[in-house]
């Protein structure tokens, strides 16, 4: 009989490319274009400006743009920013006043074109430099990178990552509607919306992007991380855009919604994070920022409304959420958390690096020991939250086929069109919400957590979080026995909540129950200095980081697994 392995990879499906000739990629035609596509972000926003004044003159909200850039490039400068940052922002100051001594009826015929002036800058500040044969690259050094991470070659000499042992999709398992997707994104454009926990997110989906055969996502990416050259190229190289967040004045943020906008119109696959940054609690997110999501509404408005419809007219949107056994920032991220969350509640007792032992004993476990990841993709929606099949038609709860035209029928008036796409907004939301925790997976790691946490909680009800948090050593140990009859039940409970279609579990949770158990105490959060748990001799669960359990804890939080009383 063939060992188990080489079995599953003889049955692995492998997936081509759905564009033979990187020449097609969208991402790429938009490169070749960069200059007219810049021009097009800027005649959109200053349109949109033009539109909508915020109850501002167009003279006051230039004089404090120029204010504010003025105070950036001064006080918060970054290395990545333009040579001539502080000489631009004093001459369009310069040009401002000098406006203001024109006749007044040309007045507002040199506001408007210091306007363009300011939106040109900003759209080629935000605009990628994407490059097919440094994509190339990029894609060799992050499977190289995921398999050392993930231990594919099992560490058999420093070469053995560049051999054909190096097979990720063996430790990435990647689930759910992939021939969907597949199929969408042949006649449409896909926007992905992952959950979104570590700095490696950006990674795993690029390496899942091409694993499933699709050409590049665009995406925007903080400023911040192209100020070292080594990011910088990898940024560019995989297709990101620049997201400068100080910069908060109306202006520039008109300009980065169209720059979004106008490339999902133009067929630009892309990937936005919904929740804004890091879920600092290790939660599924529930609370999503919506700016940009809502650029998609405005593309498809945009694409109806036009009298010459693109072939592949349809904008679909796939929520992905991401899972680990183990997140290397989870330390910082839930004391963060529970710092803003807690405020005079909290202090932190434990820094996880506070000496050059507990770093080398972090390098040593992230370069010996492997995990999984899993990614779960979800059923894909039209921009207004209906579901769609597989040919990319809306069908509403009762599976009847719906004409999404008749949502963007315009009634004149911007104003109106710009609130029905706000509500429209809110609904694609609570929808990408509810897809995250129904396609979410438990891993044997979060249960081990949630049941722990909660077993502690139960013994000590009259606690407050954190004053459970600071629990003294000699109660942190649990009973195996009285831990395995919890864990069971949980459990049973996930079970049942996966056959109902409220979310979905690992292949591991379904082996017997002590190795399950096993299993989840091994994984959790196994490359941090501190293990949240560890086995006494005596065979207990023996708890050593309170702070870091719960944060993988509240990856299971929100699906109404009660303990028995």
């Amino acid at each position: 009989m063939k060992p188990l392995v080489l079995r599953r990879r003889r049955n692995k499906k492998q997936y081509k490319p759905i564009l033979k000739s990187a020449k097609s990629w969208p991402v790429v035609q938009m490169a070749k274009k960069r200059n007219e596509f810049i021009q097009l972000v800027v005649e959109e926003s200053y349109e949109n400006l033009l539109e909508e004044r915020r109850g501002k003159s167009l003279r006051e909200e230039l004089e404090t743009t120029i204010f504010r850039e003025k105070q950036r490039a001064k006080n918060n400068p970054w290395k990545v920013d333009p040579k001539d940052d502080k000489e631009f922002w004093s001459g369009m100051q310069h040009k401002l006043m000098e406006v203001d001594a024109y006749p007044e009826d040309e007045q507002e015929a040199g506001q408007k074109s210091i306007l363009k002036e300011i939106l040109s800058r900003y759209g080629n500040e935000i605009a990628g430099n994407f490059n097919p044969s440094h994509y190339s690259v990029a894609k060799a050094v992050v499977t190289i990178g995921f398999g050392r991470l993930l231990n594919v070659a099992r560490v058999k000499g420093p070469w053995s990552i560049f051999s054909n042992q190096l097979d990720l999709d063996d430790k990435i398992h990647v689930k759910g509607e992939i021939d969907q997707l597949r199929k969408l994104a042949k006649i449409g454009t896909i926007v992905m919306v992952p959950t979104h926990y570590s700095n490696l997110d950006s990674v795993l989906i690029g390496w899942v992007i091409q694993h499933l055969g699709l050409p590049p996502f665009i995406y925007g990416a903080g400023l911040n991380l192209f100020n070292l050259k080594i990011f910088a190229y990898f940024m560019n190289s995989v297709g990101a855009y620049k997201v400068d967040r100080r910069k908060k004045n109306p202006l520039y943020l008109e300009a980065l919604k169209s720059y979004s906008t106008t490339a999902i119109r133009e067929g630009c696959h892309s990937l936005f994070f919904p929740g804004g940054t890091r879920s600092r609690s290790g939660k599924v997110e529930k609370q999503l920022k919506l700016g940009l999501l809502g650029t998609a509404i405005e593309a498809q408005r945009q694409i109806m409304q036009s009298d010459e419809k693109p072939e592949n007219s349809k904008i679909f949107i796939v929520p992905m959420t991401l899972h680990y056994h183990f997140v290397l920032e989870a330390p910082s991220l839930i004391n963060d958390y529970l710092r803003i969350k807690g405020r005079e509640k909290y202090y932190r007792e434990r820094d996880e690096f506070t000496s050059s032992y507990k770093i080398s004993k972090f390098l040593m476990k992230f370069f010996t020991k492997g995990s999984d990841i899993s990614v779960s993709i979800g059923k894909a929606l039209d921009v207004v939250g209906n579901y769609v099949d597989e040919n990319g038609n809306s069908i509403d709860n009762k599976g009847k086929e719906i004409d999404l035209e008749d949502y963007f029928k315009s009634h004149g008036e911007i104003t109106e069109d710009r609130q029905r796409e706000q509500e429209y907004n809110r609904i694609l939301g609570k929808k990408i919400v509810q897809e995250f925790h129904r396609i979410n997976r438990g891993f044997s790691s979060h249960l081990v957590a949630f049941t722990a946490f909660k077993y502690l909680e139960k013994i000590h009800p009259s606690l407050d979080l954190y004053s459970l948090l600071r629990l003294s050593d000699e109660d942190l140990i649990i009973s195996y026995s009285a831990f395995r009859d919890e864990f069971s039940k949980n459990l049973r409970i996930l079970k049942e909540k996966k056959e109902a279609g409220e979310l979905g579990l690992a292949d591991h949770m379904y082996l017997d129950i002590d190795d399950v158990v096993k299993h989840g105490v091994k994984n959790l959060g196994m490359y941090h200095a501190m293990l949240p748990a560890v086995w006494t001799k005596s065979g207990d669960l023996k708890i050593q980081d309170m702070n870091v359990l719960y944060y993988y804890h509240n990856k299971l939080v929100g699906y109404d697994i009660e303990l028995s009383k």
